[in-house]
């Protein structure tokens, strides 16, 4: 009986993030992110049809023959956003039976890029997730990521004659160590003095976004340019690319998704994981079990500067090898909804992440072959986080019964909380 009784408790500790993932999703608490995803996707194809200059002028004429073009418009506009992210089959079928090289990169390059678009925000994403499990609402995972990106740009072309093997993991570690100092501060101020984290990281940000002109403008600024540009980083401190041009995919991906299991493994197999989410789901609890509170929370705060740090890191070491004002297309706000999608699970944000760089990256062909606004992939971005922040709506259009508990609800401490 005691060997009976043991067996539950090996297993449970073999689950791994896969598992726990799937156990969720069977519980009920992924199905209304899922569902959201879909139901924005299909309002998308609906603006696009009511969008269609040709559907009112030809509705009076045949309704149902108007109909017809508002569906084959959706129908065309994601086929062409579908081309542009993933890769068009056709061609794909026709480089592979060719056996050209450069034709085979060329027909790749879709996807590939898609991959390269979700770095940043599997980074970012992971960030606000992180601090979600700790009852830390980072809205500063922005400018945490300009700072990142200041660090690593500065250490990628101020040091020279370093090997690489030295250079990018330096250039690396200063991007992640300028994140965390960044997210060190509303972190300290949480917990020593009560400062609500939301206000002070959006403030962070404006002081981020401030410094990085400034910086681009005076110490930082490329000798003999007239624009606010920072100097080419050094060979050594580049991320290595796969292929050869024009296909981007870089190391940072692989990088992105090793801290997406070091992610995982902190909160669920560590004891410092444990404290995180203990305070996240009930402070008082843990400052009763004996947790030191202060020391959680500045730790929670500086991790997710360290991983949006990471995300800025990436994009000027792995892309543009050097560094402008508007480098980021907004990341660290994305990131939020990239955390509400995942359920502030790694791999649920690894997943979201993966979606909203594959469509970020087939908007603009979108734009090209259909003829439909780039906006458009930012109104189904909004509907979707618009589904996840309301779920009661979600549940209402599908019947979906509402669960008895609240496992799947973020703990966001109020504030001075």
């Amino acid at each position: 009986m005691a060997k009976k009784d043991t067996q539950p408790q090996t297993s449970s500790k073999k689950k791994t993030a896969f598992g726990i993932f799937l156990e969720e999703l069977t519980r009920g608490s992924l199905l209304v992110p899922i569902l959201a995803i879909v139901t924005g996707l299909l309002l998308g194809g609906l603006i696009v049809a009511l969008t269609t200059e040709q559907v009112y002028t030809t509705w009076s004429e045949s309704p149902l023959e108007a109909i017809g073009i508002g569906v084959n418009a959706a129908l065309r506009s994601y086929g062409a956003l579908f081309n542009g992210s993933i890769g068009n089959p056709e061609r794909i079928i026709d480089a592979l039976s060719s056996g050209e090289e450069a034709a085979i990169r060329r027909a790749f390059n879709p996807f590939l890029e898609s991959l390269t678009k979700s770095v940043p925000y599997i980074f970012a994403g992971l960030a606000v997730a992180l601090g979600f499990r700790a009852g830390l609402f980072n809205i500063g995972a922005e400018g945490q990521l300009f700072i990142g990106a200041i660090t690593s740009v500065y250490v990628g072309f101020a040091l020279t004659g370093l090997p690489a093997i030295i250079h990018l993991p330096l250039a690396l570690g200063a991007g992640a160590l300028g994140g965390a100092l960044w997210g060190f501060i509303p972190g300290w101020l949480k917990a020593k003095t009560g400062g609500h984290e939301v206000i002070n990281t959006i403030m962070m940000n404006y002081i981020a976004f401030r410094l990085s002109e400034y910086l681009l403008r005076g110490p930082l600024q490329r000798p003999g340019s007239t624009n606010p540009i920072s100097p080419f980083i050094e060979a050594s401190a580049q991320l290595p690319r796969f292929f050869d041009s024009p296909i981007r995919f870089h190391l940072g991906f692989f990088i992105a998704l090793a801290a997406a299991y070091g992610v995982y493994w902190l909160l669920f197999k560590t004891r410092i994981g444990f404290e995180l989410r203990t305070v996240g789901a009930n402070p008082k609890a843990a400052r009763y079990a004996g947790m030191n509170i202060v020391w959680v929370t500045v730790l929670a705060m500086s991790l997710s500067g360290a991983l949006a740090g990471m995300a800025g890191a990436n994009e000027v070491l792995g892309l543009n090898y050097n560094l402008a004002p508007a480098f980021s297309s907004g990341y660290g706000f994305d990131s939020i909804a990239l955390a509400l999608i995942g359920k502030s699970h790694p791999l649920g944000v690894v997943l979201a992440a993966l979606l909203f760089g594959t469509l970020r990256n087939g908007a603009l062909q979108m734009q090209i072959a259909a003829n439909v606004p780039v906006d458009i992939i930012s109104v189904m971005q909004a509907l979707i986080l618009a589904f996840i922040a309301a779920p009661a709506i979600i549940r209402t259009i599908y019947r979906l019964r509402t669960p008895e508990d609240d496992d799947d609800q973020l703990h966001v401490r109020g504030w001075g909380g």
